[in-house]
């Protein structure tokens, strides 16, 4: 099982075993490391040497609204609601500039993009270039706010670029995990590429790819683009 979180070297790829106590052994058997080639992963996906990853980035992108997925985490996560960057409409993945993306936004949709939004522009294109209905069955989106806020009971209360808030979200995969040592180890020395909020994510998407993969999965939207990608997010 794996989840996938953005960083400044590609993606930052956490793995757990798909079956057995997440805790105890398959918490030592927890693995973070950084990938340039997402196709790669894909590649595993596909093979079956992978049997899901939950990724933070947007899949299936709306012509002209608002997703509803986007609306939905932004209630549940309440006061880290400011984290959900509405997602792209479809037209804004061919814009090169941050100009012409909200040009192009407000053409589609009445509205211009973040300057977040843009920012991740590319790992969004890379995603939806891999991406396919079939292929969502196994690679599918996930949010990390989303995800610690059922893990936990309710939302997180400092931001994850903060020790106090590192240390929240920690504590929330220790008892997901148990106090493992290989936990702590992987976030207080993230690999070369990646940092410590990288991780932390990375992590809580191992945990939601193995609920989706039990079917114990909280779904939010699922209405679907005109590429047929679902439009929503796991938790």
């Amino acid at each position: 099982m794996g989840g996938l979180d953005g960083c400044p070297a590609g993606w930052v790829l956490a793995t757990v075993p798909a079956d057995g106590p997440l805790r105890g052994a398959g918490a030592d058997a927890l693995e973070v490391a950084v990938v340039a080639d997402l196709g790669a992963v894909v590649a595993d996906l596909e093979s079956g040497r992978m049997a899901a990853a939950a990724i933070d980035v947007p899949i299936g992108l709306a012509a002209h609204a608002r997703r509803a997925c986007d609306g939905e985490a932004r209630r549940l996560i309440g006061p880290r609601r400011s984290s959900v960057f509405p997602a792209p409409v479809r037209s804004v993945l061919g814009a090169a500039t941050y100009n012409e993306a909200c040009a192009t936004s407000r053409r589609a949709c009445g509205r211009g993009i973040s300057q977040q939004v843009f920012n991740i522009l590319t790992k969004i294109r890379q995603v939806d270039l891999l991406q396919s209905p079939r292929l969502q069955d196994r690679l599918f989106e996930m949010h990390p706010e989303l995800s610690f806020t059922v893990l936990a009971g309710a939302p997180m209360q400092s931001t994850k670029r903060t020790a106090q808030g590192r240390a929240e979200r920690a504590a929330a995969l220790r008892d997901a995990f148990g106090d493992a040592p290989r936990l702590a180890e992987l976030v207080d020395a993230p690999p070369e590429g990646a940092r410590r909020d990288d991780v932390l994510d990375a992590m809580i998407g191992a945990w939601t790819a193995r609920r989706y993969l039990a079917g114990a999965h909280l779904r939010l939207g699922g209405e679907r683009d005109e590429r047929g990608l679902r439009m929503e997010m796991i938790a």
